[in-house]
């Protein structure tokens, strides 16, 4: 890749891992679902000039029901319940959690698409899905049912459930985009996937909107979120697939969570513990080998 694209990946890196911290920043006063309604909301309203962009509203007009349905997906639920999360788990975990998207998504395309993973990929998806199972075991502790700890246990796991469901959602959207958006334009899908989480969010936003006043704080978190973690990401991240392919835009997945620790430690005021660092290592291990981006058969070749 080029130094700009380089940089560019860097920036979406670096984005997309400060989208946990702002996410806690503002549903730790707004909620997590209309954190997630305001999220989508922003950033459809930011995204709108897009679609002065030639063919891009023709495209979006043409594939209106399934773009707004990509929007549920693979924006408005995976946004509320990571919303969730992060209110009750540190958001390095939920980042970390967050980087099996590609195994979900692996799992998704099998499933639905018959795109049956051999080889290196199914030695990654079992790798991957080991290293989430550990973590999560490592995370939830073991404590006497009735008892506070245990509650805060089941509380961490539902957190965590949360998590994997999201990226299942992601894992969804990606074949269903596979099936039914190929060869549309990446702005109509990516403005119009907005619009279409800003109308599922809309009614319980309004429902769970907080009744006390909401600090200048999480509002601004939530501004970030929505317009430069989500709108400017997304361009991003479209921009990276058009210059450098499906494929390297990928692995922006396993930067992710080095930037999500970072500012969790610095803003937040998180720990990171060795458990967690190895766990984590694990699931990058087995995500890179279950989507193809390192093969077994070429590292022994190389030797």
């Amino acid at each position: 890749m080029s130094p700009t694209l380089i940089a560019e990946f860097c920036l979406l890196a670096a984005l997309w891992g400060a989208s946990f911290m702002f996410m806690r920043l503002g549903a730790a006063e707004f909620g997590a679902l209309p954190t997630a309604g305001l999220r989508v909301g922003l950033a459809a309203l930011f995204l709108l000039p897009v679609f002065l962009v030639r063919g891009v509203w023709a495209d979006f007009r043409r594939r209106v029901r399934p773009i707004l349905l990509v929007g549920l997906l693979n924006s408005a639920l995976p946004f509320a319940l990571f919303s969730f999360a992060v209110l009750h788990i540190n958001t390095g975990l939920t980042a970390i959690l967050n980087a099996t998207v590609p195994l979900s998504g692996a799992v998704v395309a099998w499933l639905w698409l018959k795109d049956r993973p051999g080889g290196s990929r199914a030695l990654g998806l079992a790798i991957g899905f080991i290293g989430v199972t550990l973590l999560v075991l490592g995370k939830s502790g073991v404590a006497p049912v009735g008892s506070l700890a245990a509650g805060n246990t089941a509380i961490s796991l539902l957190a965590m459930g949360a998590c994997l469901l999201a990226t299942l959602c992601y894992g969804l959207a990606a074949s269903f985009t596979k099936r039914h958006l190929a060869g549309a334009h990446p702005l109509a899908t990516a403005a119009g996937s907005q619009i279409g989480a800003t109308l599922g969010l809309a009614l319980p936003t309004l429902w769970l909107w907080p009744t006390q006043g909401v600090t200048q704080t999480a509002w601004l978190a939530v501004a970030a979120v929505a317009l430069f973690c989500t709108a400017v990401a997304y361009i991003l991240f479209f921009h990276i697939i058009e210059q450098a392919g499906p494929a390297k835009a990928l692995t922006v997945t396993f930067l992710v969570p080095v930037f999500a620790l970072i500012y969790g430690v610095w803003f937040l005021d998180e720990t990171i513990t060795s458990w967690t660092l190895i766990c984590g290592a694990v699931i990058i291990v087995g995500t890179a080998l279950s989507t193809g981006l390192v093969n077994i058969r070429s590292l022994t070749h190389a030797r």
